[in-house]
C-alpha cells in the first residue's frame, strides 16, 4: 500500500537553475504549504495530491524585481492590479516598490504614520505577486519616523532622490516645496540626505540583528548640473530626442552624485548603500572607485533592463524617456561588461507605468522635453536578461543570482531567491529557445506602448508559480490577486 501523499503539489521535469550552482539539474520539486519541501530526481507521483509536468523547461527562482513604482501615474489600487499581472507574466513573483509623499503617488504630504497605512490599505488584495515598499523620507519629520516604519511595518529600505534638490520629476522646478509638499522653510538637499543617513545608522545600532538588511538607496544625479546642461541643450538645434535628453542629464552628473553620496555614507557610517539604475560608464566607474575609497561601506550596484536593452538610437524615441536617461551604445556595452565582470549586484525593471495619453504631448509627440519620465518593463526583465545575457556568455546561474538571490538577501526577503527546501515555492518556467517579438498589445500592463516594441527576445516565460500556486500559464493570468505584503523586520 502506498503512503498517503504528503506533498500538495509535485512539479516534475524541471531543469532547475540555482544561484550558487554551476550547472542546471533535471529535478522534481515537491511543494507543501507554499514552500519547497522535497527536491529530488523522480519523486513518486503517489507522494503528491497534484502533478504538473514542466516538460524539461528551465526553472528559475521567482524573480525579485527590486525596483518598481506602483501608483505613480494612476491610482495605486488600480495600478497594482494591472502592473503586477504584467510582473507575473514576466516571471516576477516579488515586487519591491518605491513610494514617497508629495505630488504623484497619493498626492499627499504629512506624516508616514498616517500615509503608510493608507498605502498598505490600497495595496491589500490588489497585488498578483508578493510585495513590499522602499520609503523615501522627504520631510524632516520623516527621519524621526524611520524607527516607526521599521518596527511597525517592517520597512527596512529607504530612498533618496538626489536630483529633487532643484528639480521636479520631469524638469527644472523652483517650486520644490510645492512638488514635495513640504513646509516652505524646509530643504530637500545634501544636509537632509546626511541626516537621513544618520537616522539609518541609529536604526542599525538599535537593531543590530537587522544590520545587514537595513539599507539606503539613492537616485544619483546632481540638480545643478542638470539645470545648467538642460538650458544649453535646449538651445542646441543639432541635438534631439534621446540624444538630447542624455546630453541634458550628462553621465558626469551621475558620477558626481555618487561621489557625494558615498562620502556622506562614510561620514555618517551608513553601512549599506544601494546605487540605483547606473546608466553610464562614468556612473559605474564612479561607483567602483567609491567602493575602493570606502571599503567599509557595503555598496550594491543596480542596473535596469531598459539601460541594458535600449540606447539613444532606439526607434521608439520619446517612449523611452526615463531618469537617468537612456545612453549611447558605448555606455550600454560598458554596463554589460560590468554585469559579466560581476560588478553589478542586481538587474531590475524600474517599472513605472505611464499611459500613452500621459507620456507624450498630444500636440508635439516627438518633443522629448514635453514627454513624461518613466515607463514599464517588468514583464520583459527575465526574458531581456536571458536573451541578451546568453548572447554574451552569461550563465543561467549568474542570472538567477542577479534577478533573485542578491536582491532578496539585501532587502531582507529571506524566504525568497532560491529553489531550496524551506524557501517559498516561487518558480518561473522558461523556454530559453523560444523567440518572440515584443508587442505592447500582448502585455497585461495598462501602459498601451513599450519602448521595447519590435525587439526580438529569445527566452519566453511559460508559467509562473507564487508560493506553489500557478498565477500565470501560457498567456493567461490565473485566479485573483493573492500577493502578500512582506514585512521585512
Amino acid at each position: 500500500m502506498s503512503e498517503a501523499p504528503f506533498l500538495d503539489k509535485i512539479i516534475k521535469n524541471v531543469r532547475v537553475v540555482r544561484p550558487h550552482d554551476d550547472a542546471v539539474e533535471l529535478l522534481d520539486l515537491g511543494i507543501k504549504d507554499g514552500k519547497f519541501a522535497h527536491i529530488a530526481p523522480n519523486i513518486s507521483p503517489d507522494q503528491g495530491k497534484e502533478l504538473f509536468d514542466a516538460q524539461n523547461l528551465l526553472g528559475f527562482p521567482g524573480v525579485v524585481d527590486a525596483h518598481m513604482h506602483i501608483g505613480i501615474y494612476q491610482p495605486l489600487d488600480k495600478d497594482a492590479v494591472t502592473e503586477t499581472k504584467a510582473a507575473a507574466m514576466g516571471g516576477v513573483t516579488t515586487s519591491l516598490n518605491y513610494i514617497r509623499t508629495g505630488q504623484y503617488y497619493l498626492n499627499k504630504g504629512g506624516s508616514y504614520r498616517d500615509f503608510f497605512p493608507e498605502v498598505l490599505a490600497l495595496s491589500a488584495g490588489n497585488f498578483f505577486v508578493d510585495y513590499s515598499y522602499h520609503v523615501a523620507p522627504i520631510a524632516s519629520q520623516h527621519i524621526d519616523e524611520i524607527p516607526l516604519l521599521f518596527e511597525e511595518h517592517g520597512v527596512s529600505s529607504f530612498k533618496i532622490f538626489m536630483f529633487y534638490g532643484g528639480y521636479g520629476l520631469h524638469g527644472l522646478s523652483d517650486q520644490q516645496n510645492l512638488f514635495l509638499m513640504i513646509n516652505k522653510e524646509e530643504r530637500y538637499d545634501f544636509a537632509h540626505f546626511e541626516f537621513i543617513m544618520r537616522g539609518l545608522t541609529r536604526l542599525m545600532e538599535k537593531h543590530p540583528e537587522a544590520r545587514d538588511t537595513i539599507s539606503l538607496s539613492l537616485h544619483c544625479e546632481v540638480a545643478e548640473i542638470l539645470n545648467a546642461y538642460t538650458k544649453i541643450v535646449e538651445n542646441d538645434s543639432s541635438l534631439s530626442g534621446l540624444n538630447a535628453y542624455s546630453a541634458a542629464r550628462p553621465p558626469h552628473s551621475e558620477g558626481l552624485a555618487i561621489c557625494i553620496a558615498s562620502y556622506l555614507a562614510h561620514e555618517t557610517n551608513c553601512a549599506n548603500i544601494n546605487l540605483l539604475h547606473l546608466s553610464s560608464r562614468k556612473a559605474m566607474e564612479a561607483a567602483l572607485t567609491m567602493q575602493t575609497a570606502f571599503p567599509h561601506i557595503n555598496f550594491r550596484r543596480e542596473v535596469t533592463i531598459g539601460h541594458l536593452l535600449l540606447d539613444i538610437d532606439t526607434p521608439n524615441g520619446t517612449w523611452a524617456k526615463v531618469n537617468p536617461p537612456i545612453r549611447p551604445r558605448a555606455d550600454v556595452e560598458y554596463l554589460w561588461q560590468a554585469v559579466l565582470n560581476h560588478q553589478v549586484d542586481w538587474i531590475v525593471s524600474d517599472h513605472a507605468c505611464c499611459s500613452a495619453e500621459q507620456k507624450r504631448s498630444a500636440k508635439d509627440p516627438n518633443n522629448i522635453w514635453l514627454a513624461k519620465s518613466g515607463f514599464g518593463g517588468t514583464e520583459y526583465l527575465l526574458s531581456g536578461v536571458l536573451s541578451e545575457g546568453s548572447k554574451r556568455g552569461m550563465s543561467y546561474n549568474h542570472m538567477a543570482k542577479l534577478l533573485s538571490w542578491n536582491p532578496s538577501r539585501r532587502f531582507g526577503l529571506l524566504t525568497k531567491g532560491d529553489i531550496a527546501i524551506g524557501y517559498d515555492a516561487d518558480l518561473v518556467l522558461v523556454n530559453p529557445n523560444e523567440t518572440f517579438v515584443v508587442s505592447a498589445a500582448e502585455s497585461e500592463s495598462q501602459q498601451g506602448y513599450t519602448p521595447f516594441e519590435g525587439m526580438e527576445l529569445t527566452g519566453r516565460v511559460k508559467t509562473t508559480f507564487l508560493r506553489g500556486r500557478r498565477i500565470y500559464d501560457r498567456g493567461q493570468i490565473l485566479g485573483v490577486p493573492s500577493g502578500l505584503y512582506l514585512n521585512r523586520r
